[in-house]
């Protein structure tokens, strides 16, 4: 139910899609606290409630759990009719018939499949037809067929990039491919890794990529508008910056990406936007460097300017604007599953450069320059390709927008809508 993650995207994309189609669609969440039963009002409030920091009795149940697990399942609470008392929390609740939610789902799956190698088996307070992890979860829903999308297998692949439990993760990976009913993904590549790593067999997952779209009244503004904003709130000009979407964390290869910015020599600004993932220090360092600061004297007034500038948290109309604006998106990450930054950029007409590895040559295909990410000097060479040639800018961003319409949510729907009906 979070807003800024790709799996969060995912989850809202997937969901927007079965609607269309018909289906009624509820949610499995992580809540701090039970959600009571009798009283519908203060359910939803608690769902939302903030975590606190818990006191003896909580560890001691986490340390119960992590020797025993829950062998007889955990019973969900359940908010009915969408929601809606909540202020502010409307557009999470969007869409969906009913929320279900069970307290500190993602500490006890986890300490449960731990200790006894099997999924931790949920309760929901309503009937479903089919059970769609949008994440790579040991949990399981009784008597229905359970659909779990793995989006790639990052802390395997790059384990010194990531924080996670690399044995928990394998375990589970393993564990799924060969209880699922069926595993979705989101590219071939990441399918034929998928394959590599788990030995489930190729007809047991499909790759569905998925969905890539706005809504039309954040697309819609007009250049004028856009180049008001992109001057009135991030001092950059229409066309003049390059930019990067995203985490800042180790794959994203931002550190290789500031160098290689530094030496093009291009005199166009970068914008870094994205908040901050894990293992950063380096690629902040890189970002506030002195090298990119510069001073401007007019009226009798100094004034600093910073050519590399990092913009964090920023909400969606803002993001888009960027996107819109920029000359290019720079973004040459050493692996993605998908790179959702990179489709959203085809399709909103900008320019990319990205990486040559992973998925990102099967998403990009024609419509971006590709370059080896380990490469400073190649990645150098393709900013100034871009810098320097409008040819290049205007070819890119054509071919970048029919690329994108392979992910349109219409063909993102008939891909999921056929692989359920096989299901079920």
């Amino acid at each position: 139910m979070g807003s800024g993650t790709g799996i969060a995207t995912y989850a809202r994309g997937l969901a927007r899609a079965l609607h269309s189609a018909g289906y009624s669609i509820d949610a499995l969440v992580a809540s701090n606290r039970t959600l009571p039963h009798s009283d519908q009002k203060l359910a939803e409030a608690v769902l939302f409630d903030g975590p606190r920091n818990y006191n003896l009795l909580h560890k001691g149940y986490l340390e119960l759990r992590r020797a025993f697990g829950a062998p007889f399942g955990m019973k969900a609470g359940m908010v009915e009719n969408g929601g809606g008392f909540v202020v502010g929390r409307e557009a999470v609740l969007q869409g969906f018939e009913r929320i279900h939610a069970v307290p500190h789902l993602f500490d006890v799956e986890r300490l449960h499949f731990n200790s006894r190698g099997t999924r931790l088996t949920v309760k929901l307070g309503s009937d479903c037809d089919i059970f769609h992890a949008t994440r790579p979860a040991p949990i399981r829903i009784r008597g229905v067929p359970n659909v779990y999308t793995i989006h790639d297998i990052v802390p395997l692949r790059l384990p010194y990039a990531t924080a996670d439990d690399k044995a928990y993760f394998a375990s589970m990976i393993r564990d799924l491919c060969k209880t699922a009913d069926h595993i979705v993904t989101v590219s071939e590549f990441s399918r034929q890794d998928i394959v590599d790593f788990a030995g489930i067999t190729p007809d047991r997952i499909t790759n569905t990529y998925q969905a890539v779209a706005f809504p039309n009244e954040i697309v819609n503004r007009s250049e004028a508008q856009l180049r008001q904003s992109l001057r009135e709130h991030h001092d950059l000009e229409f066309k003049d910056y390059y930019l990067y979407v995203g985490a800042i964390e180790p794959k994203k290869n931002i550190s290789r990406l500031i160098d290689a910015y530094a030496a093009s020599g291009t005199q166009r600004p970068l914008a870094v936007a994205g908040g901050l993932g894990w293992m950063y220090e380096a690629d902040l360092e890189r970002i506030g460097s002195e090298r990119f600061l510069s001073y401007t004297a007019q009226d009798g007034t100094i004034t600093p300017r910073r050519k590399v500038r990092r913009l964090s948290y920023l909400p969606l109309q803002d993001i888009v604007d960027l996107i819109r604006g920029a000359r290019a998106l720079l973004y040459p990450s050493v692996y993605e599953g998908f790179g959702l930054p990179v489709a959203e950029a085809m399709l909103l007409g900008t320019p990319v450069l990205t990486s040559n590895v992973a998925s990102l040559p099967e998403i990009a295909g024609d419509g971006a320059l590709l370059v080896d990410p380990y490469d400073i000097d190649a990645i150098a060479h393709g900013i100034r390709q871009l810098d320097s040639d409008d040819d290049l800018i205007a070819e890119l961003s054509a071919n970048g927008a029919l690329m994108a319409e392979r992910f349109s949510p219409e063909k993102f729907q008939q891909r999921m809508t056929k692989l359920y009906s096989e299901l079920l």
